[in-house]
């Protein structure tokens, strides 16, 4: 049996994503009853060499975008990076999963093989479609979502288990 990369990834990601969605109308709950500046949690960083809370997020959406778009084969889309306010991370979000949900199936099945480069600077990375998929570019998502996902939840923000999960 051949795995489908759509399934594998598309849902998951949408799942994932909305999700986050929930855990930042929780944090945003817990900001408005306590009165809290919001830049206390979107600028918080779990350790000083760590990426704050926004920059956690918005590489969660990059990630999912960008293997949903390298996968299909279509361009990526770029966004601003210019979000500061949990509401504006939350229209990330959205945006992020309009874009994936926009991509088929017949678009991102057999792409197991595909070739797929990244490049950050002048270093270039290969890698074939199931191997970006499975073993960089999921648990390069997951890392950010648990990331933010700990950040709220170190700073008090009433979320479980069942908030990150949802219903997969």
């Amino acid at each position: 049996m051949t795995i489908s990369m759509y399934q594998a990834s598309v849902p998951r990601f949408v799942n994932i994503l909305n999700n986050l969605n929930g855990i930042l109308d929780k944090a945003q709950a817990h900001i408005d009853a306590k009165k809290i500046d919001v830049s206390a949690l979107t600028t918080y960083r779990l350790f000083p060499d760590m990426l704050p809370m926004t920059t956690q997020v918005l590489i969660a959406c990059d990630a999912a975008k960008g293997v949903v778009a390298r996968l299909a084969g279509i361009e990526i889309p770029v966004y601003e990076d210019n979000e500061k306010t949990l509401a504006e991370l939350k229209a990330r979000i959205a945006k992020t999963v309009d874009f994936i949900q926009s991509v088929t199936p017949a678009q991102i099945d057999g792409t197991e093989d595909k070739d797929i480069v990244t490049k950050r600077g002048d270093k270039e990375t290969h890698y074939k479609g199931m191997q970006f998929l499975l073993g960089h570019a999921l648990p390069n998502f997951y890392f950010h979502v648990t990331t933010t996902y700990n950040i709220l939840r170190h700073n008090g923000i009433e979320i479980g288990k069942r908030d990150f999960l949802g219903k997969p």
